[in-house]
């Protein structure tokens, strides 16, 4: 009869009971709710990067449309026929090298004309590794021990 007082003695309240199953089930609730949360927010926000580097590409992608398209107008404006024709517009001729008449302009020397230096490729120099850097932890370990001072036992003492 003891042991039966000592268990009911130990047993909760039923309104307890259902007050921690409310508890544990709100727990999980909340918990869950707050992981969404978070993934959402996180979704939100690669969207958001995703959306922006879309538009980024598509800007990138007009800019080289425009450059192309410049680049093709500047190549018709320089080509060969358009740029006679707007020399015969200007009333230009071509001229013969022969037939052009040069003038000496009186105090210019044309010391200070210098042509561009020769095309040369540049020389990258190689990288250099310090010697500590190829070195092994072997090679290392090594040389550290090869350091240490000989300890007293190992060196024979002088007889007298």
């Amino acid at each position: 009869m003891k042991t039966k007082n000592i268990i009911h003695a130990y047993k909760q309240a039923p309104w307890r009971q259902q007050l921690q199953w409310i508890g544990i089930f709100l727990l999980i609730l909340v918990t869950i709710a707050a992981i969404a949360g978070v993934y959402l927010s996180l979704s939100a926000k690669a969207a958001v990067t995703g959306r922006r580097i879309q538009k980024l590409e598509f800007q990138i992608s007009a800019l080289e449309l425009e450059i192309n398209d410049l680049a093709s107008q500047l190549a018709y404006a320089s080509s060969a026929r358009v740029m006679s024709e707007r020399a015969k517009a200007l009333n230009m001729k071509q001229r013969d090298p022969a037939e052009a008449l040069y003038l000496e302009v009186p105090g210019y020397s044309p010391e200070g004309f210098a042509l561009a230096p020769a095309p040369s490729v540049d020389k990258i120099p190689s990288p250099s590794i310090l010697p500590e850097f190829t070195s092994s932890l072997w090679d290392w370990l090594g040389d550290r021990l090869a350091q240490l001072p000989e300890s007293a036992e190992s060196t024979p003492e002088a007889q007298p």
